[in-house]
């Protein structure tokens, strides 16, 4: 094709009388060219259509339809892709086709089935005082030990400011008190929030019907504000808070946090969260934190009365007097409650059990996970240990203590050993399990006996972050008993 400008020569020169084979010498272009333009009647620019050439790809259209025909039956993990159909061409029928040709048709013919529709997005606009929600997750070393824990985030759209807190899971409970946190420290209430399907609060079918759990229902009417759900995957309806999810994880979970508490973890979080808001706002004018006024500004008033996130069950315990949550974790409500139906409550970091009239029996740190988890506290099998001592050899009191302890109590007649159990259970009350027993292990390394007086001294400094004591020598124990004695 030639230019415009050599078009419009060909033209002005004919005006002025010259021949085709002149016209064509000038230009140096040949006579048929002359001739094509000189009888278009109509230069009018027209849309850069293709024209479709022939492929190698062609003769095997019919079968790669045939192919994603049948996908569209199969489940969607388990279908063709490009290179599997190009692997498929080559060594089943011999075909001589680049993986890139049949990539480019392969997606062609997903569009016009419909697998692949490319669907534009909407650039929606957020008013102040709305969220979205989410979960993420990342390494935590937890109380010094490396684990994957889950974070949650509230995110403000317009001000592109976002909270975050950690949580023990990604539950209903768990949603409720992040929220309930947030909310306290924000001083106010979203007047709505988006969740993601799969946040814990509800779940919205395909059929567009919305179920939310009972606790977040409650919940929900107690702070005043208006919520949604995200239609099955279509995470960027929330795009805002997936975004965040990332951005909070690499700024401030990287190096891996060290945690002891939610509390003193999460009221930390917050200042730092508030300080990723300083940047000026990507499209906006001004800082995210400035916008961010607008946001609190928006928010509904915090209620007179703090709701205490919980869901109460009834549930009968087990011939052991076990209750089983999930059916993998075991919680112990007392021998003496076996058989017996018992109150649960639930929160996100505990499980309390009542009797039936609503009297304190147990409460249990709320264990998360898939694997199997037996939440007993050795403490609360202790009591009753004292009371029956017989039990001792096959508890799970004896299973929880060092080998070394244990052996040298297996040794002890029934009384000696019903002595120290109860010396065990008096220190767990007042300086923890853990404290009381390593307590009593050090003693017993360092003198051969547990004298109580020792142990209590030990397990004191122990829960007080002192350093424990060292004994260069083994004690003479009759010295503390001439001390008692006077």
């Amino acid at each position: 094709m030639i230019s415009m400008s050599v078009i419009h020569s060909i033209r002005c020169m004919r005006k002025e009388g010259a021949s085709v084979a002149a016209i064509a010498r000038e230009l140096g272009i040949s006579e048929p060219t002359v001739r094509k333009y000189l009888r278009e009647v109509d230069l009018s620019d027209r849309p850069p259509v293709r024209r479709e050439r022939p492929s190698k790809i062609d003769r095997w259209v019919p079968l790669i339809e045939g192919w994603l025909a049948e996908d569209r039956r199969t489940w969607s993990k388990q279908r063709h892709t490009a290179t599997r159909i190009h692997r498929r061409l080559v060594d089943e029928c011999g075909a001589d086709v680049s993986l890139s040709t049949v990539t480019r048709k392969v997606r062609e013919l997903k569009r016009e089935f419909g697998l692949e529709r490319q669907r534009g997005f909407l650039d929606l606009s957020w008013h102040p005082g709305e969220a979205q929600a989410d979960f993420g997750q990342s390494d935590v070393y937890w109380k010094g030990v490396r684990r994957r824990m889950h974070y949650f985030v509230l995110s403000f759209p317009h001000s592109n400011t976002a909270v975050a807190c950690l949580t023990p899971g990604e539950n209903a409970e768990c949603t409720c008190q992040a929220l309930k946190d947030l909310f306290t420290r924000l001083g106010g209430v979203p007047t709505r929030i988006v969740f993601d399907n799969a946040a814990g609060v509800g779940r919205r079918r395909r059929s567009g019907e919305v179920r939310y759990t009972e606790v977040f229902r409650r919940f929900r009417a107690h702070y005043g504000f208006d919520s949604s759900l995200c239609n099955p995957h279509a995470g960027h309806e929330k795009g805002n808070v997936e975004a965040k999810v990332g951005a909070i994880r690499r700024s401030l979970f990287v190096p891996v946090p060290s945690a002891w508490s939610f509390e003193g973890f999460n009221a930390a979080l917050f200042d730092k969260c508030m300080g990723l808001a300083e940047k000026p706002h990507y499209r906006k004018d001004g800082r995210e934190i400035e916008l961010f006024a607008h946001d609190r500004a928006a928010l509904l008033p915090l209620p007179d009365v703090a709701m205490d996130v919980v869901e109460y069950r009834r549930m009968k315990a087990d011939k052991y007097g076990i209750i089983v949550l999930e059916r993998r974790h075991r919680y112990l409500a007392g021998a003496e409650h076996a058989g017996r139906e018992l109150i649960v409550g639930l929160r996100a970091g505990s499980v309390e059990i009542l009797d039936a009239k609503g009297v304190p029996v147990a409460i249990h740190e709320r264990a998360y996970g898939e694997q199997p988890t037996n939440s007993q506290e050795p403490i609360t099998q202790l009591e009753t240990l004292c009371h029956r001592p017989n039990a001792w050899r096959n508890s799970q009191v004896r299973d929880a203590l060092p080998d070394p302890l244990a052996a040298w109590l297996d040794l002890q007649d029934g009384i000696d050993r019903q002595a120290h159990l109860r010396t065990l259970l008096t220190l767990s009350r007042d300086n923890g399990w853990e404290h009381a027993v390593k307590a009593m292990d050090d003693t017993l390394e360092a003198t051969g006996g547990l004298d109580p007086a020792s142990v209590e001294l030990q397990a004191s400094r122990l829960a007080a972050g002192q350093d424990p004591i060292e004994y260069d020598d083994p004690i003479d124990l009759s010295e503390y008993d001439i001390a008692f004695r006077h």
